[in-house]
């Protein structure tokens, strides 16, 4: 079975990577969630280099989105970029997005679920839920939930097959699922709660809970993947992934402070990847295999090939564990907007 190693981590971040994947996207819709930083706006770059039909930008701010916007057209000379504003924080901006896509009319043939957030201290979004939560694992399924329908649609109006491409990491590797919360019955509102999350004293050890929240956060996005995947028929057209693009220079640890700033610093100058050497991960994961798609279907990607995942996701209880978040979110996103159960219950 698979193992996290430091020996290997640090092997893998040595390792040489390929040039970026590239293919005419002639006619074709790409969307990438947090476009205008990261990992985001790299892969953004890249896609603008090949003539897609439309490029979304899905951003939550309007002034950071409209200048990554004005930099890549400088940069690609790509005039079919387009900037959209999307909360993931909040349940309304997504469902608003949505609301847009639906009014839009278009076609949807890969979408990059890039978004998401570092946070060290527990942090409660307007609609309850601690936000690094609510952003990097509720949202972002609404978001891909609702839009699904359109990929399906455009997979038979075109004969093609889209792919949702969620970005995840390494770190799903070191994170597992604590027995007090898998013996409550609600695991997602467990611990998206300010009374899981909240050091009741200033040495307890809740404090690691928002330490170690991303790498959970990683966990539950590769279970979202493989759940959702178990779920689709062999015959729809529609690939759904996940990736690992390594550990690379990023704002997104920007909030981190004290020794796990100063950990992290080292880090990246040790270890860290250049930012648009891992973006490359996420336009292979989305490109990758054109001749046989289907091989990347449900699948953690790594270094530009199929990977296994952690023992935990592999083992029977991470398989009960996984099924069990699946329905939770399901039932909690569905009372967020009904499309999701209609959706699910029309097209999987």
């Amino acid at each position: 079975m698979a193992k996290f190693t430091l020996t290997g981590f640090i092997r893998s971040q040595y390792a040489k990577r390929p040039p970026v994947v590239k293919q005419d996207l002639t006619g074709k819709t790409v969307m990438v969630v947090g476009a205008n930083a990261g990992l985001g706006f790299e892969a953004t770059k890249h896609f603008a280099t090949m003539n897609p039909g439309r490029l979304i930008l899905a951003c939550r701010s309007q002034s950071k989105g409209q200048a990554a916007l004005e930099q890549i057209k400088a940069e690609t000379g790509c005039k079919t970029g387009e900037l959209w504003i999307v909360d993931l924080a909040e349940f309304a901006s997504v469902q608003r997005f949505a609301d847009k896509f639906e009014q839009d009319g278009g076609r949807l043939d890969y979408l990059i679920a890039n978004a998401a957030v570092v946070l060290p201290k527990y942090e409660c979004s307007k609609d309850g839920y601690e936000t690094a939560l609510q952003v990097n694992c509720f949202s972002m399924p609404l978001l891909a939930l609702l839009l699904f329908p359109h990929m399906v649609r455009t997979a038979r109006e075109h004969s093609t097959v889209p792919r949702i491409v969620v970005v995840a990491s390494e770190v799903h590797f070191m994170a597992t699922f604590e027995k007090e919360v898998r013996d409550k019955p609600d695991i997602l509102a467990t611990l998206g709660s300010a009374e899981y999350c909240t050091p009741k004293t200033i040495l307890t050890v809740c404090d690691r809970r928002m330490g170690d929240r991303y790498f959970l956060t990683k966990l539950l996005n590769i279970m979202f993947v493989r759940a959702l995947n178990d779920r689709l028929p062999g015959s729809m057209p529609l690939v759904v992934n996940a990736v690992n693009p390594g550990y690379c220079y990023s704002n997104i640890r920007k909030s981190l402070t004290g020794m796990m700033a100063l950990v992290d610093f080292f880090m990246e100058v040790l270890l860290a990847l250049p930012t648009e050497t891992g973006s490359r991960q996420l336009v292979w994961a989305a490109l990758g295999e054109p001749g046989d798609p289907e091989k990347l279907r449900g699948e953690y990607i790594s270094l530009q090939r199929v990977e296994e995942v952690s023992d935990f996701i592999l083992s029977p209880e991470g398989a009960r564990v996984q099924n069990r978040i699946w329905d939770e979110l399901i039932a909690m996103l569905g009372k967020v907007d009904l499309r999701v159960h209609t959706y699910l219950s029309g097209s999987v």
